[in-house]
């Protein structure tokens, strides 16, 4: 059963993804993004953005993720949910890394000066060429995770049979709460070197609670009735915590590691989580065609403002104001654009978008 309130949260948290990508491109502050200040202010106080959505925004993508599970489990056989699930995470996250996503590896390497530094060192071209693919994955990093998530979650099911399920339901707000200290502690392990997103246990947890609490009804219904006390309580933590961590690398230990974060995160997705059941539960014409075409602008936009940032802003050919636009319109229209195009030719489809047939409406994860 489609819920409208979980599909205006994904594509609204979709757009709030894009705009921190344009932020992160350009970003000053505390970390680098893509090829980095390409103004001439002292301080971008601006990038503040991303302080205040980072902690919140993956988070709640995997709590809507596990509420999605339930639903599809509810009405699908534990083979045809991962069936259905290797479809469209696994097959777009690997094979169409060779297919097209090597194309935002040229890019990022090419902004990175990644092929020069490679070259030099006498790293052989076809190694250099796998690097270039892996360089690709990009913002799928996110359907590698969830595709885990999917699997371990069957083997649970098969595991506590429907008790931990039952016991969600019946969840207070009280436990509701203390929620927050799992989350805190798994942040602690499991998280990647380098490559810092792959938090597996943190995100694993967030996955869980969709499923396991608040899939069920009568949770949401409880959140419900404080919704304006979570988002004024959200608001709250995020300014401090961005006021508090500008300037430091927010998305790296031992930031990332905090309790201010994971409290951040949890109150981000809650207020997320209530408020849209609250006031965002209904579907209009534009709406639904947004959650329509929101995985398609999640897997496609970066190219889109990665590229601007290489034509136009690294070789310095535009101002700053004009590639901060251009980079935020073309994360649109190379998201929304692709996905038409791509999602119309019959391989491609397959091994980019996970769609078996066109027109065919794929499951919500």
């Amino acid at each position: 059963m489609r819920k409208c309130y979980l599909d205006n949260i994904r594509w609204t948290t979709v757009v709030i993804v894009v705009i921190y990508h344009v932020f992160y491109m350009y970003n000053a502050e505390g970390i680098l993004g893509g090829i980095g200040k390409v103004t001439n202010l002292p301080v971008q106080y601006y990038d503040i953005y991303q302080y205040l959505v980072y902690p919140w925004f993956m988070p709640v993508l995997f709590v809507v993720s596990g509420i999605s599970a339930r639903l599809s489990l509810d009405s699908h056989s534990d083979k045809e949910f991962i069936k259905s699930r290797s479809l469209k995470l696994l097959v777009p996250s690997t094979i169409g890394l060779f297919v097209f996503q090597f194309i935002q590896g040229y890019v990022s390497m090419s902004l990175g000066g990644g092929f020069e530094g490679l070259a030099s060192a006498g790293v052989p071209k076809p190694v250099i060429y796998l690097i270039m693919v892996a360089s690709g994955s990009g913002v799928l990093w996110y359907m590698h995770l969830l595709w885990i998530y999917c699997v371990l979650l069957v083997v649970i099911r098969k595991i506590e049979k429907g008790k931990l399920l039952a016991a969600g339901a019946k969840t207070p707000l009280w436990l509701i709460a203390l929620f927050v200290f799992p989350i805190w502690g798994a942040a602690q392990i499991l998280n990647t070197p380098i490559v810092s997103v792959y938090r597996i246990a943190f995100y694993f947890v967030f996955f869980m609670l969709g499923y396991f609490v608040f899939s069920n009804d009568e949770v949401i219904e409880k959140l419900k009735k404080i919704a304006v006390s979570l988002i004024v309580a959200a608001v709250a933590i995020c300014v401090v915590f961005a006021v508090m961590n500008f300037g430091d690398n927010y998305a790296d230990k031992p930031i990332n590691r905090g309790f201010l974060y994971a409290l951040d995160a949890y109150v981000g997705s809650l207020a997320m989580l209530a408020g849209m059941a609250r006031f965002g539960d209904s579907c209009g014409s534009f709406s639904r065609w947004m959650s329509d075409h929101s995985f398609g602008l999640y897997v496609f936009h970066y190219l889109g403002i990665s590229t601007v940032a290489l034509i136009f802003a690294k070789p310095g050919l535009l101002s700053a104001p004009v590639c901060y636009i251009l980079s935020l319109a073309a994360g649109f229209l190379f998201g929304y654009g692709l996905y038409a195009i791509i999602s119309r030719i019959p391989f491609f489809r397959w091994a980019v978008l996970g769609i078996k047939k066109r027109g065919t409406i794929m499951t919500k994860s």
